[in-house]
């Protein structure tokens, strides 16, 4: 059966969203489907219109150009007009059976047009709530047009695609209250390939490169988004200093919020030590030199309903991790049992719990071992993939 997937981008360009893509598509194959890959206009990396990536057709669609491009409204519907046409081409040229289509709105409405036209079914995945980013980014406003213009575009195509997918229970009671049936409802929550992230030695030769042959290292690999909370991570390391010396505070990846940590990290002598964005397949031996795992993330209403990836990939690194108490983490991690959280945007919580890593490699060993058996046990990329296939079945 040939899925067709219409992503907003993939591979090689990383982000949280091109590697849970990657996944699904790379275990879909092997459960026996046959995924096909088209990436909208927004895809950033240039390329040929036609690639193979992880033995996976990958199709492109050209961005447009001229005024329109920069105009707000005429640019987005451009994107769509663009992105529908060559779904219609890919779609028949692959004998495509089910649609699906992945946040945000402006990659479902186009497969909801096409798959209209040619009946073939469509299936549509809520990321995350696109709405509620813009707002955490400073692109609009709760409550803005903005704002609810994007709610109600993506609330009629969660009533009008055939199924539904979320991400998180959180995520799934929102969609609920926006009136879709619950049987039209499926979650598909984050996983991590446990077979590739397994617990690996220090690598002592990337450590000493990075000056990290001294006390314990907190680190954070990932995008730098405001919502992250980063900046109270860093904001910490002096409290850390004076009772853990040879802290420091690890950042490996980039994003929007980089030149505001950079300019706060100046201010706290050579603690905060930031690699720049690494190669998917170096991402292990700089989680094996990470001693805690934190992720900070505020409060706010994208991560109390959004699950991250990234602390998945620490556990399954046997990683402990230690997270702030927003609903999305509190999904993943077992106080006590596999991470430890804190009241989130609590300085004070988190330099403690911190500390209390830091000083007891006994805690750091246990939460880690029973965090890597947690996920191998629920989060594998093969035991939550396979909850397509039913999905799939039914409407095909």
């Amino acid at each position: 059966m040939t899925i067709l997937h219409v992503l907003d981008h993939s591979l090689p360009a990383m982000s949280g969203y091109s590697t849970r893509s990657r996944n699904i598509v790379v275990f879909q194959r092997e459960l026996g489907l046959n995924p096909v890959v088209l990436t909208s206009p927004k895809h950033p990396l240039p390329g040929p219109p036609r690639e193979v990536l992880d033995g996976i057709v990958h199709y492109r669609t050209p961005g447009p150009a001229g005024s329109g491009a920069r105009i707000p409204y005429l640019r987005e519907i451009q994107l769509m007009i663009r992105l529908a046409r060559r779904l219609a081409q890919v779609a028949r040229a692959e004998g495509a059976r089910v649609l699906h289509a992945h946040s945000p709105v402006l990659n479902g409405l186009p497969a909801l047009w096409v798959g209209r036209r040619l009946g073939i079914p469509v299936v549509y995945e809520a990321r995350a709530f696109w709405e509620d980013a813009a707002v955490d980014q400073g692109t609009t406003r709760a409550g803005s047009p903005r704002y609810r213009l994007s709610r109600a575009l993506e609330t009629m195509l969660f009533r009008r695609a055939d199924r539904v997918v979320v991400i998180a229970d959180a995520m799934r009671r929102e969609v609920l209250q926006r009136r879709v049936a619950p049987e039209r409802l499926t979650v598909v929550p984050n996983g991590v390939d446990t077979e590739r992230f397994t617990p690996l030695p220090r690598n002592e030769a990337l450590a000493g490169r990075l000056g990290l042959n001294g006390g314990p290292v907190l680190g954070f690999i990932g995008s730098f988004y405001h919502y992250e909370g980063l900046g109270l991570l860093v904001e910490t390391l002096p409290d850390l200093r004076e009772q853990l010396p040879g802290a420091r505070v690890l950042l490996v990846g980039g994003g929007e919020e980089e030149p505001a940590l950079r300019a706060l990290a100046a201010r706290m002598g050579d603690g905060v030590i930031f690699t720049g964005r690494v190669p998917y397949d170096q991402v292990r031996d700089y989680y094996s030199v990470i001693d805690v795992f934190v992720c900070p993330r505020r409060r706010v209403r994208l991560t109390e309903l959004v699950t991250p990836l990234k602390p998945l990939e620490a556990m399954a690194m046997a990683r402990p991790v230690l997270a702030s108490d927003v609903g999305g983490q509190a999904e993943l991690i077992r106080h006590e049992v596999t991470g430890l959280l804190y009241p989130a945007e609590s300085r004070e919580s988190l330099v403690q719990a911190a500390l209390r890593l830091g000083r007891d490699p006994e805690i750091r060993q246990r939460l880690g071992q029973r965090a890597r058996q947690s996920v191998v046990e629920e989060r594998g990329w093969r035991q939550v993939v396979s909850r397509y296939l039913p999905l799939y079945e039914a409407l095909a």
